[in-house]
């Protein structure tokens, strides 16, 4: 017996010697090949401290930040990363990407998208891309094309919600989802819906997760629905080259229904394209339009306000007549609801930059190919530039200048018009009892349920 004993200490205590000294090691490491760093922890060999990152999320920031300062070395998400919570810094960050600086988008998030997708090249082919990308989506095809499409959409996504009890997080993500690829894929969409969308979900939580290539992890799960997304979309382009129809709609444009257009894709390139464009709003759009709901139930005043603006809309118009860019524009307080929506629910925690180059920072030699986070969600919640921060006050936001910056109404059309679209036919109330997370992403575990009745 005493001996038993004797030997699960002994064994507990190798373990604790052995795992402080792999702790310890990685550290040096690190130490050796990079001079000048940070103060910081690097956590365990390959995993680094993504576990702790993603389960404490906030909390890991701020225990950090009161052990090692507003500026720390870190390993999360597959990289050794710098942390920034300086306000200041944070600033001088954004403000100069082009001094050594270029997004740096997490490695399983760039696995995952492909190689060719927008966010994963730079330079040359990073233009050539993007000109590709902003010729399917110039001014005037927004105004003309995709906002009566999403117009069109959200009237249909929304009917026969009477008497239901709704979960809002599932209807938003569908929303987000299907309407960007009712505009990506035209009439098709009503026929790879079904099976596309529950490949697209796992394929979006496998991009915020520790890239290992493990049966069941979050990334192999991603990388599968990734295949499964390529082999429908390639499926499409065959089918459309064998019609030679012309198709007005964003894969019909990648395809190029235009012979002399100057931007000649690969397939490679145009799927890669379109998971991007697929991606790129998903996550904000259902999110914000998801806590938008939940904020406008808990504060009648707000939700009065935002359905007479969108009832002041309809009366100039035709039953029927879709919403058009000016209509868009005249929605002050709509949009002070999803900036004051995104704000609070911190739809945004930070934003990653890479180093193209040694560089200091902060008094610290950052090296070549390391991750910068920004982080930012503190921001939102600074009282200097939010009095009473963690009330939801949309009516702060209606002194903000309309045209600060230059929005893609491809999904903050449907932002906008999610929330108009609901006010004006529906009244709804919570059923109670669902749990909200705000970190990693903002979601309801258990979904957030709504029983919905129409005025």
């Amino acid at each position: 017996m005493a001996f038993t004993f004797i030997a699960i200490v002994g064994g507990v205590l190798f373990l604790f010697c052995f795992f402080s000294a792999l702790l310890r090691w990685n550290e040096v490491r690190y130490m050796k090949k990079n001079k000048g760093l940070p103060p910081g922890t690097m956590g365990w060999p390959l995993f680094g401290e993504t576990t702790e990152f993603l389960k404490q999320g906030p909390n890991f920031m701020k225990n950090q930040r009161a052990r090692y300062g507003s500026f720390f070395k870190s390993h999360i998400l597959g990289c050794p990363t710098i942390v920034s919570m300086d306000a200041e810094l944070n600033r001088y960050i954004l403000m100069n990407e082009s001094k050594g600086l270029v997004p740096g988008y997490p490695k399983s998030m760039l696995d995952i998208l492909g190689k060719c997708n927008i966010a994963a090249v730079h330079g040359s082919t990073h233009k050539y891309l993007r000109g590709a990308l902003l010729s399917i989506i110039s001014p005037t095809m927004i105004k003309d094309q995709l906002l009566p499409k999403i117009d069109h959409f959200m009237r249909s996504h929304l009917s026969n919600w009477d008497n239901q009890v709704i979960n809002i997080q599932h209807k938003t993500k569908e929303m987000a989802f299907l309407s960007s690829l009712r505009q990506i894929a035209g009439k098709e969409s009503s026929r790879i819906s079904d099976s596309i969308m529950p490949e697209f979900f796992n394929l979006v939580l496998g991009t915020l997760s520790l890239p290992i290539h493990l049966p069941g992890t979050n990334y192999s799960r991603g990388f599968q629905a990734r295949k499964a997304i390529v082999s429908i979309v390639s499926e499409v382009i065959e089918e459309r080259r064998k019609s030679q129809e012309i198709h007005k709609d964003m894969l019909g444009g990648l395809m190029g229904n235009d012979d002399e257009s100057r931007h000649k894709l690969s397939d490679e390139e145009i799927i890669d394209l379109v998971i991007t464009v697929m991606y790129s709003g998903y996550e904000t759009v259902s999110a914000t339009s998801m806590m938008a709901v939940k904020y406008l139930q808990d504060h009648p005043k707000a939700l009065e306000e935002l359905r007479e603006e969108h009832l002041n809309i309809r009366q100039r118009k035709k039953p029927d007549e879709p919403i058009d860019f000016n209509d868009l524009k005249s929605m002050r307080f709509t949009r002070a609801v999803i900036f004051e929506t995104s704000r609070l629910a911190t739809i945004v925690n930070g934003v990653l930059r890479k180093t193209t180059q040694d560089m200091e920072l902060n008094g610290y030699l950052i090296p070549k190919g390391w991750k910068i986070y920004v982080y930012t969600r503190e921001i939102n919640y600074d009282h200097f530039l939010y009095p009473d921060p963690l009330k939801f006050n949309p009516w702060r936001w209606l002194d903000k200048s309309l045209e600060t910056k230059n929005h893609c109404l491809i999904f903050g059309g449907g932002t906008r018009l999610c929330p108009g679209k609901l006010v004006t036919r529906y009244r709804w109330e919570e059923v109670g009892g669902d749990k909200l997370l705000k970190f990693p992403r903002v979601q309801a575990p258990n979904g957030l349920h709504i029983r919905v009745t129409s005025y």
